[in-house]
């Protein structure tokens, strides 16, 4: 009793390492009712990467990386924009021609487990867009044999962990020092609707 054939419908739907995935192309609507493109980033997004992460606060630049970290480096840039979307993902929201929020899962190697970050400018945070990033992104992953997600963030940045906690899916947290670590499983038949 083997498993059936796949259908050519399902295998074109497999994600091919180094394909852009088109499918995951899109808008987002904020909770002020705005109507924001999201996509895939590219490599070709280095010099826009650049002006967003420029548009940050201090405070937001630290409570992504742990410090301050005022510019990218040009291998940063590289890192951060060439990836093969499927063990290495990021969507950038986009307000016409500028990024206006970034979010990414990395999974560790040879496991089912990817960590996710969010990064958002100060004038677009608290408008659900980590939120919808975060749907997207568990969804994509999920396609992609990814199981569970793992954050990292400041103990006292209760924007991100409200994020994580009004997401649907049962995260468990932990806090050292400062640091705080959640942990979830993305299985979509887990997941509770979104909190509103």
């Amino acid at each position: 009793m083997g498993d059936a054939p796949v259908t050519r419908e399902e295998a074109a739907a497999v994600p091919v390492a180094g394909v852009y995935p088109d499918e995951l192309v899109g808008e987002l609507t904020t909770t002020t009712g705005e109507r924001l493109a999201v996509r895939p980033i590219r490599p070709s997004d280095g010099a826009a990467l650049v002006e967003f992460h420029r548009r940050l606060s201090e405070g937001s630049v630290y409570r992504r990386y742990f410090s301050w970290h005022p510019e990218l480096s040009a291998s940063e840039v590289a890192h951060l924009t060439t990836l093969d979307y499927v063990d290495r993902l990021a969507l950038v929201v986009e307000d016409g021609p500028e990024l206006v929020a970034v979010g990414r899962y990395d999974r560790y190697p040879d496991t089912d487990r990817a960590e996710v970050a969010f990064l958002v400018t100060d004038a677009r945070q608290r408008q659900g867009i980590a939120s919808a990033l975060l749907e997207r992104l568990a969804g994509a992953a999920w396609r992609r044999g990814i199981r569970t997600f793992i954050a990292e963030t400041q103990s006292d940045n209760r924007d991100m962990l409200r994020v994580f906690s009004e997401s649907g899916y049962a995260v468990a947290r932990t806090i050292d020092s400062d640091v705080a670590y959640v942990r979830f499983d993305i299985s979509p038949e887990a997941r509770k609707p979104r909190a509103r």
